[in-house]
């Protein structure tokens, strides 16, 4: 039973590796990647730091999910974040629930 439990922890952790690896890849099929960085500010402000702005927010996925469809501007400085159409909803809450993550 022990090796069981071992087995499928090893599992759920590489599965969660690979998420987080397909969602930094969403992220850059999507062109987030042009403006923005996980740990340094590029354009946009690093993940880690929207991550850490938003941390605790109960409102923080969807506020987020609809600025990366819609864009929005005022919030990190005069330089606005574009509309991004090709970004699904289900695509942009995929992407915001992985930026949160980012430390």
């Amino acid at each position: 039973m022990k090796r069981f439990l071992m087995l499928g922890m090893v599992a759920v952790s590489a599965f969660a590796t690979q998420s987080a690896m397909a969602n930094a890849d969403l992220a850059k099929a999507k062109n987030c990647m042009a403006c923005h960085a996980v740990a340094n500010k590029l354009v946009g402000p690093a993940f880690k730091d929207v991550a850490a702005k938003y941390a605790g927010q109960k409102d923080a996925e969807a506020k987020l999910a609809t600025k990366v469809v819609k864009g929005g501007s005022g919030v990190w400085g005069a330089i606005p974040m574009p509309a991004n159409p090709q970004v699904s909803e289900a695509e942009a809450k995929t992407l915001v629930k992985w930026i949160l993550t980012q430390k």
